[in-house]
C-alpha cells in the first residue's frame, strides 16, 4: 500500500517543483543523473564477481578486523555501500561467511561510504568536474561494447563515475541558481526540533533516493550554496545514515534468517550511531572544528566540515560497538532464531543469492547436496535399511540379509514432501537465474548440478518401484529368490556407502576411477541377469512368476545405481583439476564400457543373480 501511494506522491511532488522554478529542474535532472551513475558503476562492479570481487570477501572473514577491512575498501572503491550490503547479504544467505563477519563487514562499509562525501566536498566543489565527466563517458562507451566481460564492466564503472560527476555538476548549478529565486535557508530550524525534522527528513530523502551517496551529495552542494545551514546539513547527514539501513532491508526481505539478522545488525547500529551523535552533537562539533584547524581546513568551509562531521560519527559508532560485537551476534541469533528444518523446503536458494554468480553455484550444489540428503533417507528406508547401520557396518551384506523387518513409512508421500517439491525448486531456480546474464561458465555448472537432481530424482523412483516386490520376498527367507533381492540391496546399498566416503574425502583426495569401477559391475550385472536367471529357472530353483517380478524390479535397481554413479561423477569430481584431466584420459568413455561389457573384462564380476547361482 505504501509502494503504491509512495509512486504518485514522488511524481506530485517533481512536477510541483518543475511548475515552480525551472532551476528545480536541474537540480532534480542531477540526482537522477548521479542515480544512474551509481547503478552503472554497481552493473560494472557485478561483472567483475565470479573472480576477485569473491575471493576478497572469502578472505575478509578471517577475522573483525579483516570484515572491517573489506567493508570500508570495497564501499570506497565501489562507492555504494548498498551495493556491499548486498554482497554480503547474497554471500551470508549462501552459508559463504558467518554472520560475525558479515556484521564486520557492514560496520566497515559504514566507515567507507564517509570517503564519498571527501571526494564531493574535497574535489567536486572545487574542480568543474564535468570537463572529466564528458571524455569519461566517451571511452566508457568504447569498452562497454567489448565482449570481454572486464572491460565490459570497466567500461560500466567508468560510464558510472562520469554520471556521478555529471550529477554532481547538475545539483551544484542547480543550486547556485536556484537560490536566486528561493532562498531555502528560511525553512532552517534550530535547537532539539530543528535536529528532529531535518534528521527525519534526511532519512526520508534516503529512502525515496534507495542511495545515502545522493543524499549526501545533495546536502553537500545545497551547503555549498548557502541553501541549508551547517547545522540543518550536520542532522541531514545523520538521518541520512538511518535511511539507508532500509536498502539492507528490502535486500534482506528475500534473504534467509541469516540474511535478516545481518539486516537488523545494520538497522541496530545506524540508529545507535544516529542517537549518540544526536545527544553528543554539541560535543562532536567541537572535534570537528580542532580536527578541521589542525588538517588546515578553513572555518568557513562548511562542506569539508559536514564530511569531517560525517567521519568522526559513523568511526565513533564502530569504536563504541566493537567490543559489544559478540554479544551483538548472540542477540541477533536470539531474536531471530533459525526456524526449524523443514526437510521440504530450499535451504539456500533466495532471490538474495540471485545477484552474484558465485553465490548462485554455491547456493545450488548446497542444495542438491540437501535433496541427495533427502534421496538417500528414502532410498535406504525403500530397501528396508537404517542409514546409522548402513553407514557404520563394516559388513553390508550381513547388515542387508539380517534387515528384514519393513521399515513403516509411506515412500510416495515422502516422495511428493521431500523431494519432488524441493526437486521443484532447484529446477525453478536454474531457469529463474538462467535469464539473468550470468556468464557461461557458472551457468553451465547450475544446469549440470540440475541435472544431478534429476539423476537422484529417478534413483529414488526407481527405488519406489521396486520396494513392494523386495520388501515381499525379504521379509522372511524364501530359497533363491530372497538372495536374489538381498543381492540387489547389498549393490544399491554399497554404492551409497561408496559415495558417502567420496563425501567425507578431501576434494583432492577423490578419484573417478573407481566411478568407472563400479559401473563396469553395474552394466557387466545387468547383462548377466537374463541368462543366469534363465539357468536358475531350468534348474527349477525360480518359477517364471518369481523371475518375472525380479527381472522387472533388477531394470529398476541397475538404473538407480547407474544414476547414482553418475549424480556422484558429476557432483564430486573436479574437471578443472590436473589429477582429473589424467583421470579424464584414463576414464571409459560410453563406447569402451560397451565394449568391455560385451568382450567381458579378463575377471568378470559377477551379478547378484550369478552369485545366488554358483550356490546352488
Amino acid at each position: 500500500m505504501m509502494k503504491k501511494l509512495l509512486l504518485p506522491v514522488i511524481l506530485g511532488l517533481l512536477v510541483f517543483g518543475f511548475w515552480i522554478s525551472p532551476d528545480f529542474q536541474e537540480i532534480a535532472a542531477g540526482v537522477a543523473i548521479f542515480l544512474f551513475g551509481m547503478l552503472m558503476l554497481e552493473d560494472g562492479f557485478k561483472l567483475f564477481s565470479g573472480g576477485y570481487l569473491e575471493r576478497a570477501l572469502e578472505m575478509a572473514t578471517g577475522s573483525i578486523t579483516r570484515a572491517l577491512g573489506f567493508g570500508a575498501i570495497a564501499t570506497t572503491i565501489m562507492q555504494s555501500s548498498s551495493l556491499v550490503s548486498v554482497i554480503t547479504i547474497s554471500f551470508l544467505s549462501a552459508g559463504l561467511i558467518p554472520l560475525l563477519a558479515g556484521v564486520g563487514i557492514i560496520f566497515g562499509a559504514n566507515i567507507g561510504t564517509t570517503t564519498g562525501a571527501w571526494l564531493v566536498a574535497g574535489f567536486g566543489l572545487k574542480v568543474k568536474i564535468s570537463a572529466y565527466a564528458l571524455p569519461m563517458l566517451a571511452i566508457s562507451i568504447v569498452l562497454v561494447f567489448q565482449r570481454s566481460k572486464y572491460l565490459k564492466g570497466a567500461g560500466y564503472v567508468l560510464a558510472g563515475l562520469g554520471f556521478l560527476f555529471l550529477g554532481i555538476h547538475h545539483m551544484k548549478e542547480g543550486f547556485e541558481a536556484f537560490k536566486d529565486q528561493f532562498d531555502l535557508t528560511r525553512l532552517a530550524m534550530t535547537g532539539v526540533l530543528g535536529l528532529v525534522v531535518y534528521t527525519l527528513t534526511g532519512a526520508a530523502a534516503t529512502v525515496v533516493m534507495q542511495s545515502s551517496h545522493a543524499t549526501m551529495v545533495l546536502i553537500i552542494t545545497a551547503l555549498a550554496a548557502g541553501q541549508i545551514s551547517y547545522e540543518n546539513a550536520l542532522a541531514l547527514a545523520i538521518g541520512a545514515n538511518i535511511g539507508t539501513t532500509v536498502t539492507a532491508i528490502i535486500g534482506a526481505l528475500s534473504a534467509n534468517f541469516q540474511g535478516k539478522r545481518l539486516a537488523l545488525a545494520h538497522l541496530m547500529f545506524n540508529v545507535l550511531t544516529a542517537g549518540v551523535a544526536l545527544v553528543f552533537i554539541g560535543q562532536i562539533r567541537l572535534a570537528v572544528d580542532a580536527i578541521s584547524g589542525f588538517v588546515g581546513i578553513s572555518a568557513s568551509d562548511y562542506a569539508l566540515k559536514l564530511a569531517v562531521f560525517h567521519t568522526i560519527f559513523n568511526v565513533l559508532g564502530v569504536v563504541l560497538i566493537l567490543p559489544f560485537i559478540h554479544r551483538l551476534v548472540t542477540f541477533l541469533e536470539q531474536t531471530i532464531a533459525q526456524p526449524a528444518e523443514d526437510l521440504s523446503r530450499p535451504k539456500y536458494l533466495s532471490e538474495a543469492v540471485d545477484e552474484f554468480p558465485q553465490t548462485i553455484q554455491i547456493a545450488m550444489r548446497r542444495e542438491v547436496h540437501h535433496l541427495y540428503e533427502n534421496a538417500v533417507e528414502l532410498i535406504v528406508h525403500g530397501l528396508n535399511l537404517h542409514r546409522s547401520e548402513l553407514f557404520e557396518t563394516k559388513d553390508i551384506a550381513a547388515t542387508v540379509r539380517a534387515s528384514r523387518a519393513p521399515v513403516d513409512f509411506d515412500i510416495d508421500a515422502l516422495y511428493e514432501h521431500r523431494v519432488k517439491t524441493l526437486y521443484s525448486a532447484i529446477i525453478e531456480f536454474a531457469t529463474r537465474v538462467g535469464s539473468k546474464d550470468i556468464p557461461a561458465k557458472p551457468m553451465d555448472d547450475v544446469y549440470l548440478m540440475r541435472d544431478v537432481a534429476g539423476q537422484i530424482v529417478h534413483a529414488v523412483k526407481s527405488i519406489k518401484h521396486m520396494r513392494r516386490n523386495a520388501t515381499h520376498f525379504t521379509r522372511r527367507p524364501q530359497g533363491v529368490i530372497t538372495d536374489l533381492y538381498n543381492g540387489l540391496r547389498t549393490e544399491i546399498a554399497r554404492i551409497l556407502v561408496e559415495i558417502r566416503k567420496l563425501d567425507e574425502a578431501d576434494p583432492e583426495d577423490r578419484s573417478s576411477l573407481w566411478l568407472d569401477q563400479e559401473r563396469l559391475q553395474v552394466e557387466a550385472d545387468a547383462r548377466n541377469t537374463n541368462q543366469t536367471v534363465d539357468h536358475l529357472i531350468r534348474d527349477h530353483h525360480l518359477s517364471a512368476s518369481m523371475a518375472t517380478s525380479f527381472l522387472n524390479d533388477s531394470s529398476y535397481a541397475y538404473s538407480a545405481m547407474r544414476d547414482l554413479l553418475d549424480a556422484a561423477r558429476a557432483y564430486y569430481i573436479d574437471a578443472e583439476d590436473a589429477m582429473a584431466e589424467v583421470e579424464r584420459i584414463l576414464t571409459l568413455d560410453e563406447d569402451d564400457l560397451q565394449d568391455m561389457v560385451t568382450d567381458g573384462p579378463k575377471s568378470p564380476p559377477k551379478s547378484a543373480a550369478e552369485k545366488t547361482r554358483t550356490t546352488q
